[in-house]
């Protein structure tokens, strides 16, 4: 007695496979909010740099939710950048403009920017055939 084969991957793919939603945003490039955040980068830190000295340069501009300060873990040194999260987008921007324009921390001048940023429209993925039709 032989068992008919059910095709059921007919049903299984048809729809609209590999259009994602998106984000509503406005059409220009600029700094994008991760999930919690804003989230800055911020690069050039001296190696000898602590937690304590971040917290103190950006703490000026706004209450930060969150610092992360990567070590090396074979030196205990600090790798040379650091994530600053804050919650208000103003805070942020005030830190971002406040820290470049400084004097450093350390006597080193520090590199702020955003750590995520929107796509420009003309660095976005092109739709496949398959979506356009």
């Amino acid at each position: 007695m032989q068992k008919k084969q059910v095709n059921d991957n007919e049903d299984r793919y048809k729809g609209e496979a590999g259009n994602f939603q998106s984000l509503e945003s406005d059409d220009g490039p600029g700094p994008m909010k991760s999930v919690e955040g804003w989230i800055l980068i911020a690069k050039g830190i001296h190696e000898e740099a602590q937690e304590d000295d971040l917290f103190d340069a950006f703490s000026k501009y706004g209450p930060i939710k969150n610092l992360h300060l990567n070590l090396d873990r074979r030196t205990g040194f600090v790798k040379g950048y650091a994530l600053i999260e804050f919650s208000d987008f103003s805070h942020a921007q005030d830190a971002l403009n406040g820290v470049n324009k400084s004097d450093g921390i350390y006597g080193k001048k520090v590199q702020v920017d955003w750590a995520f940023k929107k796509p420009c429209k003309k660095g976005a993925l092109k739709p496949t055939k398959k979506q356009q039709q």
